[in-house]
């Protein structure tokens, strides 16, 4: 028999984690506690218990070249930036392609994992389900914890004095689905997350006011990026990326600086970050809602009134009707031994946010437990391809004495605010690369440059999407240069919908290298 693998969560990473094992020969169990897969990207209209939940506006952050998996391209005709029904539907298109849906069991809850009293000598695990009321324990190999970040609400209410006096509505983001909540009402909203500047502008169009409070700030980027493109596809390219990483510290942050303050200089909107942080949020519409007086950007919250809020440095006190608390969500794992998994500050200990760091096994991983500046699905894909070449003992790399120290001494290599951590954060093609390079798929700019001229410019200059790690190594993929070549026709596809007789054919790469050299020129001489 084959290495039995339990997966956790049908959503993303638990559908990729299937996938990848199956193609590793193992023999994947995936549990889903609710009826269908899809995980935060299936909406539901009423809040489920651990689940995520989403509100109906919600559109991909990151445009569908960039979030494919690295050997399922998206239909040409999706739109650039996925509605959740379309990013649902890819996920359902990709598991009936790889045969994912005969080894999920649905409405299956994963109540416990433990190690087993053999664990040293055999890594693996007990766990136990409960479907329709009924518990079933089993054995496993290797467990793949793909139950996502997005279930348990942080709702920090005591660093918000007077909160307990306040008298009219306040509730998390997680609840949120509808802006009619929001009719006519002063609403003010707490956190400058994704999530917090989507439901501001939403709640603007019906509210009478609306505040958006944040303590650090936020750098602001549009879908909508150099000469129309998606932003993605022109910022995370190996160019830009080499440039970023080899330039020293301050000219790097100065660069990201210049580049974000092009559309709008964020200082005069209120919006200047506090630190060197670069996790922007993406948005269309907020500076314009600025500008025309929907939105007001606020410092944090000093303390509540009964039906108003006092700022920090704001004397004056603001009458507010609703609050909406924006403020993120812890990241737990309630079927786990505390001992297995170390979690503070909202970080996991986790080795290239991968492996706990204490386990004699490497026979457990957690997906998806990384925030890239970039799309999260091949990030995680391509940590299920690394964790499940760990659980088949090939170029483990976690033999490596990085690891082996680690485990001896539970150092914890991820913790928040170190300068790599910074980088990872920031920089999905560098941890991509790194990941890549473990299981032997990191493509050789040399040797293409030599051999496929063509290709080699085209992925250095271009968008680094994610075909780009199929085209060599274990799990190669006869299609990865065909899509890599055709990956501008799929996107200007659906938005070229009409071309005019005296139409031009740049070609998008060849702009961004234009463009990034007169950038280049600007900072040299605006510095």
């Amino acid at each position: 028999a084959g290495m039995r693998v339990a997966v956790v969560g049908a959503g993303v990473s638990g559908l990729t984690a299937t996938k990848c094992c199956l193609e590793e020969g193992l023999e994947p169990t995936c549990f889903e506690q609710s009826r269908d897969i899809g995980g935060l990207w299936r909406y539901t209209e009423h809040v489920e218990a651990g689940r995520p939940s989403l509100y109906p506006s919600v559109i991909s952050n990151t445009s569908k070249e960039m979030s494919a998996f690295s050997d399922f391209p998206y239909p040409e005709d999706f739109p650039v930036f996925l509605p959740n029904a379309q990013l649902l539907d890819y996920l359902r298109r990709y598991a009936e392609r790889f045969g994912l849906q005969e080894h999920i069991k649905f409405g299956t809850t994963v109540v416990s994992v433990r190690k087993r009293p053999d664990f040293v000598t055999t890594g693996q695990w007990d766990v136990v389900t409960e479907a329709d009321g009924k518990q079933t324990s089993h054995v496993f190999d290797a467990v793949m914890v793909c139950s996502g970040n997005f279930s348990e609400p942080s709702l920090p209410l005591h660093c918000f004095p007077g909160i307990e006096r306040f008298q009219g509505q306040y509730f998390h983001s997680r609840q949120y689905k509808h802006p009619d909540v929001f009719q006519g009402k002063r609403v003010l909203v707490v956190g400058m997350g994704n999530s917090g500047v989507d439901i501001a502008v939403e709640a603007s169009r019906v509210a009478a006011k609306v505040t958006v409070c944040t303590s650090r700030g936020a750098w602001v980027l549009s879908r909508v990026f150099d000469h129309g493109y998606p932003w993605d596809m022109v910022f995370n390219t190996r160019l830009m990326s080499l440039i970023r990483n080899s330039l020293p510290g301050p000219l790097s942050w100065g660069l990201i600086n210049y580049r974000v303050n092009q559309w709008f200089k964020h200082e005069n909107y209120g919006l200047q970050p506090e630190k060197r942080y670069f996790l922007p949020v993406l948005n269309d519409d907020l500076p314009s809602y600025i500008l025309t007086g929907r939105i007001t950007i606020k410092p944090s919250v000093k303390e509540f009134k009964d039906h108003s809020v006092v700022f920090h440095n704001c004397p004056e006190e603001e009458p507010i009707d609703i609050v909406i608390f924006c403020t993120g969500y812890n990241v737990s794992f309630p079927f786990l031994e505390e001992a297995d998994i170390k979690v503070e500050n909202k970080h996991a200990s986790l080795y290239k946010y991968v492996f706990p760091t204490h386990l004699q096994r490497p026979t457990l991983a957690v997906l998806g437990l990384i925030k890239p500046l970039g799309a999260i699905m091949p990030v995680t894909e391509m940590q299920a391809r690394w964790v499940t070449r760990v659980f088949k003992g090939r170029r483990a790399n976690v033999s490596s004495p990085v690891y082996q120290n680690a485990v001896r001494t539970g150092l914890i290599l991820s913790p928040p605010c170190t300068k790599r951590d910074f980088l990872l954060k920031t920089d999905c093609l560098v941890y991509m690369d790194m990941l890549a390079s473990f299981i032997g798929a990191k493509p050789s700019m040399l040797g293409l440059l030599c051999r496929d001229p063509r290709l080699a410019l085209t992925m250095f200059f271009g968008p680094c999407t994610p075909y780009q790690y199929r085209l060599g190594g274990p799990g190669r993929w006869e299609g990865a240069r065909q899509a890599i070549l055709t990956q501008w026709d799929r996107t200007l596809k659906p938005t070229r919908t009409r071309v005019p007789t005296s139409s031009s054919s740049a070609c998008p790469s060849l702009l961004a290298v234009v463009g990034f050299f007169l950038l280049l020129a600007a900072l040299v001489f605006g510095f």
